[in-house]
């Protein structure tokens, strides 16, 4: 699979990606990097503990978020790709659901369009996806959790998914599906999804997990978002396990270390 300049291949490794929200309310780290220069230096600082691709947003998404004009969300991201892409050919993602603002990323250096809603948000999504020949994430989500049975609904769901990717004319080898652990579940919704991210494999595409402190986590620990790095590093260590090709995360460094413990243990088959 390429994305921008890079070649992924995929069932060698788990590919990182580092998440870098330029927003002031995000649920982990808002704030903290929605400075350009704080923006970048961040970006570049996860490029060098292992991040393979960096996904860049300018909207938060947490539960009860404040949803902001398309304009204001183009004025956060694009700046910031432009400086990342100026030093570094990293592949960047656009982590929006808004058509204008992923052309605007795109047309700015975005290799990679993550969205949240599945191209079933915006009609115009898959379009620009197509136009730009980017690659993209399409995650579950749905407005009501009103499941008959969770896990053939998802997949319903994402098969609705794939069949707006199909009809824009969307190349296969340009998609990754994502569960969408945290959006539209309740707490043991998302610990049987994580239990069970195999069986997505069913539609042969490359899976990505972004779990990374969220309250799945907190609720099993009782920590906050800032003491939830050993649950986020044990998701990551079952994404690797379940055959995830790529992990979304916010800790580079130690999610790299965790995720390359547990593939040597994979691949170690025989006793030489």
């Amino acid at each position: 699979m390429k994305i921008g300049s890079k070649d992924f291949k995929l069932g060698k490794r788990t590919y990182v990606m580092g998440i870098l929200n330029v927003t002031p309310d995000s649920f982990s780290d808002g704030g903290k990097h929605n400075m350009l220069e704080d923006a970048l230096e961040h970006a570049m600082r996860m490029v060098e503990e292992g991040a393979d691709i960096i996904d860049v947003g300018g909207e938060s998404t947490r539960p009860n978020y404040t949803m902001i004009s398309e304009e204001e969300e183009i004025e956060r991201v694009v700046p910031v790709i432009e400086a990342i892409r100026k030093i570094s050919d990293i592949p960047i993602s656009i982590d929006t659901y808004k058509s204008k603002v992923a052309k605007a990323a795109c047309i700015a250096g975005a290799d990679l369009v993550n969205d949240i809603w599945g191209l079933r948000y915006d009609p115009d999504m898959a379009k620009v996806v197509k136009e730009h020949d980017v690659a993209v994430c399409i995650m579950h989500n749905r407005k009501q959790m009103d499941y008959q049975n969770f896990l053939q609904d998802l997949l319903g769901d994402l098969q609705v998914s794939l069949s707006l990717a199909e009809k824009a004319g969307i190349d296969g080898d340009k998609i990754i599906l994502d569960p969408g652990i945290g959006f539209a579940k309740t707490q043991d919704m998302n610990l049987f999804l994580l239990n069970h991210l195999d069986k997505l494999h069913q539609f042969g595409y490359p899976l990505l997990l972004g779990c990374s402190r969220k309250s799945v986590i907190g609720h099993v620990l009782s920590e906050t978002v800032e003491e939830r790095l050993e649950g986020t590093l044990a998701t990551s260590v079952i994404a690797v396990m379940k055959g995830c090709q790529f992990i979304r995360v916010h800790d580079i460094k130690e999610n790299v270390r965790a995720i390359r413990m547990a593939e040597a243990i994979l691949k170690s088959n025989s006793i030489v």
